[in-house]
């Protein structure tokens, strides 16, 4: 699967690399970066003014919103820990919780 950040219509598009079929999947305002965690099947995308990030889930294309610091930018994830850090702006703040 591929995975596209919209920031001005507030989405990701998915594009099946066998098809070449596409899904698009609302998300929070302003998406700006996104990482998907191969190991779980889990794509997560930064919500700019939102102070939140989208949780998507490959398998269902379902979505959950987690809370983070302000203005989150970048988000990475280390498959084998399964933890997902997000920087922030302002402060170079790192927000880092574990998916279970």
């Amino acid at each position: 699967m591929v995975y596209l950040v919209h920031s001005t219509s507030n989405s990701v598009t998915v594009i099946n690399g066998a098809t070449n079929s596409t899904t698009t999947i609302a998300t929070g305002l302003y998406p700006y970066s996104l990482a998907v965690n191969p190991a779980t099947n889990k794509v997560y995308v930064v919500n700019v003014p939102g102070n939140n990030v989208t949780i998507i889930d490959g398998a269902t294309n379902s979505t959950t919103t987690v809370n983070v610091a302000t203005n989150p930018t970048i988000v990475a994830v280390n498959p084998i820990t399964n933890k997902i850090y997000v920087a922030c702006q302002n402060k170079c703040h790192c927000y880092r919780w574990r998916n279970e």
